[in-house]
């Protein structure tokens, strides 16, 4: 199955919006979960274990649910929001870690309270995941074992929730392709960022195929 990061996710009765990240033991370097939302809305995501997921084939969603959409509506939400102190970090608890985050920009305010009330705390959107898994999204970086940032991860090749290769997304606008790299040459895989460990030159002589994407789909 390829877990194209958003690729459309379909249940038995109507689709459900797209696959937005994925998340990974780092250890066993196995799927566990999907983050599946409405198409462009993070916000509703949801956590829906790989065990419901399957490949679609000719003419059928890239991604199948084994149940319904409502019954995905029940799982758990993936984004939360904290209001931190500079030098805070959202708290986690014994069934959940930190994913991916996002700062978001600090108002300016005017206002009889005076500044001080808001320059000592940023609000943050961040995603919780398993506790000691970590998290997956199109943004999220590979980097070469000499140092070099690739690009960025389009998905995933699974075996049931086996990892067997990271598809890469190299160059930019028109240039873009896919290189398909085998999991045994990843050495690591944290929240956002995967490393690799094939120098810059032999990524590139690997084979890539080369896609056009349009906005809001896969190639």
């Amino acid at each position: 199955m390829r877990l194209e990061i958003g690729a459309s996710v379909s249940c038995t009765d109507e689709e459900v919006g797209e696959l937005a990240d994925v998340v990974i033991d780092p250890i066993t370097k196995r799927v566990t979960h999907l983050v599946v939302q409405p198409r462009h809305e993070h916000g509703l995501a949801r956590l829906v274990p790989i065990e419901l997921a399957e490949g679609g084939g000719a003419g059928k969603p890239a991604i199948l649910l084994d149940c319904t959409v409502e019954e995905v509506r029940r799982l758990a939400p993936v984004q939360e929001f904290a209001f931190l102190r500079l030098d805070e970090f959202p708290v986690g608890d014994r069934e959940w870690d930190v994913g991916v985050m996002d700062v978001l920009a600090q108002p300016y305010y005017e206002s009889s309270l005076g500044p001080d009330n808001y320059s000592s705390g940023t609000g943050i959107i961040y995603d919780r995941v398993p506790k000691g898994e970590v998290e997956i999204r199109r943004a999220s970086s590979v980097t070469s074992a000499d140092g070099h940032h690739l690009g960025h991860v389009d998905g995933f090749l699974v075996d049931g929730d086996h990892i067997t290769h990271i598809v890469l997304e190299r160059g930019h606008l028109w240039g873009r392709r896919d290189i398909t790299i085998p999991i045994g040459a990843v050495t690591k895989v944290e929240t956002d960022a995967v490393t690799l460990g094939l120098s810059k030159e032999e990524v590139e002589a690997l084979d890539g195929v080369s896609v056009r994407r349009w906005r809001g789909g896969a190639s």
